[in-house]
């Protein structure tokens, strides 16, 4: 696929933060305040967690499943994460960009870099914890991850601090209310850029 770029065209925020940073429950409060935003839902292997829907928390696909889709190459990114793969259906992506809507992904630092060369224009909004320890409090509520899981996602997030140079925006999730207010703010100003 070759990069999507123009200034008529929606803008793509891509999301992105460590496991059990808030970005869901961020995401979801500003979908509900903000109009004209589309949420491009993920695909992974991963089980579901209690209370999630298929194709509306993510899409869940067997490991062949995904795989084929890379194949296919029906993803526009996608990569292995904590043992699973995730990705995001290439096709609503490019059709709501291209109908002048602006489009919203959730997805890890590796997609993010993926979607930025294939997007230059896309905007890049790493959400941070306060710290690893209130991180790994969060993680440890959600009661839906082993031990291992849990440090895993841990280390991954250390790993994922590496890249935040990468990133127009870093938003450290402190307080909800607040960095709601400022997750809008940055979608209210950047989508003065596309016309």
């Amino acid at each position: 696929m070759k990069g999507i770029v123009g200034n008529e065209m929606g803008r793509l925020f891509v999301v992105s933060g460590p496991s059990g940073v808030g970005k869901g429950t961020l995401i979801k409060r500003l979908f509900s305040r903000l109009e004209g935003l589309a949420l491009s839902v993920s695909a992974t292997t991963r089980s579901p967690r209690p209370g999630e829907i298929d194709g509306v928390n993510y899409h869940f696909y067997s490991r062949e499943q995904f795989e084929e889709g890379i194949e296919r190459g029906y993803f526009f990114e996608y990569a292995a994460y904590n043992g699973n793969l995730y990705g995001s259906p290439a096709e609503g992506i490019v059709q709501q960009r291209e109908a002048g809507h602006d489009v919203m992904m959730e997805i890890d630092v590796q997609g993010a870099m993926h979607v930025h060369e294939l997007a230059p224009d896309a905007v890049l909004i790493y959400l941070k914890p306060p710290s690893l320890a209130e991180l790994e409090r969060r993680l440890r509520a959600r009661r839906t991850e082993s031990e291992e899981r849990i440090q895993g996602r841990l280390a991954a997030a250390l790993f994922e601090e590496s890249f935040l140079a990468r990133y127009n925006y870093v938003l450290v999730n402190d307080d909800l209310t607040i960095a709601e207010e400022i997750l809008g703010a940055i979608v209210k100003a950047e989508r003065k850029h596309k016309k």
